[in-house]
């Protein structure tokens, strides 16, 4: 079906389809077009994260053999985790979706469509990446560039209609990755364009998870089940709040829209209580408050976090404060923050790149006591974004931008956004009691680690706040993801 000229019901002008259709023809011209090709599709164990979540990949790539062998799927439990590595946040939100199906008995096939560096599809995202990526590093050094182009583009460009029309068309060419998937196997995409390529392709039972708290058209999927972790979202999305400018837009059917809670992983969720009584008796037995900062995957805003480094640094060695670092994948961020800040390097304890040493620590600091500063860098990008997901759970306080972080479990101290749609993420948090107002600037972000420091009913609360929204099923949405998929399945039988 046609997906551009009309969304929910709302046509787009000749202007909007003729443009969508330049953009299909451009990348055409780069990249090339899939449709007519032989792509090979294999099954393989996830080796990184396939003990802990019961992950497999699907490999798929260009093939000489006119007949390639098909794959085997497991077509009754089995379930298609659709993502694309564009920065952490949709790679970890699908990491949530894998866990909760794991433990529901469920099989996750991960499906990163820019994984498959001979096809199409990769090429068209990875070009996307690359400039989402570089915008968000300009946008923390340029005040001008983040106030004209960066927050509107965020918080306005993408909230329109015309945005979604031009992506569907271009989603045509993501299609083919789908080929040798059955239809009926049920799809849970954490980023739109792998729901978008799924319904293109045919795939009967698509659940489209929305991250974001701002609605934005960016992330229709029509023909998919949309799922939002908000009831603010819910409204925004089902009446198309402000994305036709100043019109009223036709809504989106009630069946179309589901609200599900926050996606979290099961390993996090099932231990809520216990996590958070022990952050509470640290307070009380007055061990180091543990502060994990994690760095995203577009590798923004360094500067905040030696900032805050410098500062905890006396806190630290005087045994009142212990730091978790997780830089991800960018090993030059570590190397940087050490030589940046003195009296950093003889407090450090490093784990680069040892899966089995920080499962080891992670495992050991639930219980145990820690001291100092740990530093986390992991070249392969499962371990680079679980790594934050395992030290969760033992820290006390996450210090990160307001975005898919922004839903997680744990007391959160909220630094200046990337963009102005994550500002809703930490409006979001702060009024259901599990982290602070977003700060914009170092100022407001140091004043906001005195007060964790000095008041620990500020922490007290937090983890009250939080075993309330469990109680209140808040934090369940991976896992009513996932039943909504087999919902679609079986009621098309």
């Amino acid at each position: 079906m046609d997906r551009t000229s009309s969304i929910f019901g709302n046509q787009m002008s000749r202007k909007v389809v003729a443009k969508a259709n330049r953009s299909k023809k451009n990348n055409i011209r780069k990249y090339g077009d899939d449709s007519t090709r032989i792509l090979k599709t294999a099954v393989r164990d996830n080796p990184y994260i396939g003990d802990m979540l019961g992950v497999k990949n699907i490999l798929v790539g260009r093939s000489k053999n006119p007949n390639p062998p098909a794959p085997e799927f497991d077509t009754e439990k089995g379930v298609v985790v659709g993502n694309i590595r564009m920065g952490f946040g949709h790679y970890r939100i699908s990491m949530a979706i894998a866990s909760a199906a794991h433990s529901m008995g469920y099989t996750p096939y991960w499906l990163d469509l820019n994984s498959y560096s001979d096809t199409v599809c990769t090429k068209l995202i990875s070009a996307q990446n690359e400039l989402y990526s570089l915008g968000s590093r300009i946008s923390q050094k340029s005040r001008l560039f983040n106030r004209f182009v960066w927050e509107p583009m965020n918080y306005e460009g993408f909230r329109q209609l015309s945005y979604n029309a031009v992506d569907q068309r271009n989603a045509e060419l993501m299609a083919p990755v789908y080929r040798a998937i059955p239809r009926d196997m049920p799809v849970i995409a954490t980023h739109v364009w792998p729901a978008q390529a799924a319904i293109h392709a045919g795939m009967k039972n698509v659940v489209n998870c929305i991250p974001d708290n701002w609605p934005m058209a960016l992330h229709y999927a029509e023909g998919s089940l949309h799922t939002v972790q908000t009831h603010y979202a819910y409204q925004g999305y089902r009446i198309g709040n402000g994305m036709m400018k100043n019109k009223v837009v036709n809504p989106m059917p009630a069946d179309s829209l589901l609200y599900t809670g926050h996606y979290i992983d099961h390993e996090l969720v099932s231990n809520i209580e216990l996590d958070c009584e022990k952050r509470v008796e640290r307070t009380v037995t007055g061990e180091p408050m543990r502060f994990l900062l994690t760095i995203g995957g577009a590798g923004a805003q360094k500067e905040i976090f030696a900032a805050v480094i410098r500062y905890l640094i006396p806190h630290v060695k005087a045994g009142r404060a212990a730091i978790y670092v997780n830089v991800g994948d960018y090993r030059n961020v570590w190397d940087e923050l050490k030589n940046e800040n003195g009296g950093m390097k003889e407090l450090c304890t490093e784990h680069m790149n040892d899966w089995a040493d920080t499962t080891k620590f992670a495992e050991n600091a639930i219980g145990g006591s820690v001291m100092g500063i740990h530093g986390f860098w992991h070249e392969n990008i499962f371990e680079a974004v679980y790594c934050t997901n395992l030290l969760m759970r033992s820290a006390d306080v996450l210090v990160t931008k307001p975005s898919e972080l922004a839903f997680y479990p744990i007391p959160k101290l909220f630094i200046k956004r990337v963009g102005g749609h994550e500002q809703w993420g930490a409006v979001h948090s702060a009024e259901i009691g599990d982290g602070t107002l977003e700060c914009r600037d170092t100022a407001h972000t140091i004043q906001m680690l005195e007060l964790f420091l000095k008041d620990k009913s500020y922490l007290r609360n937090m983890c009250a706040a939080i075993m309330e929204n469990k109680r209140m099923g808040m934090y369940d949405g991976a896992y009513k993801a996932v039943e909504a998929a087999f919902e679609l399945k079986k009621s098309g039988q």
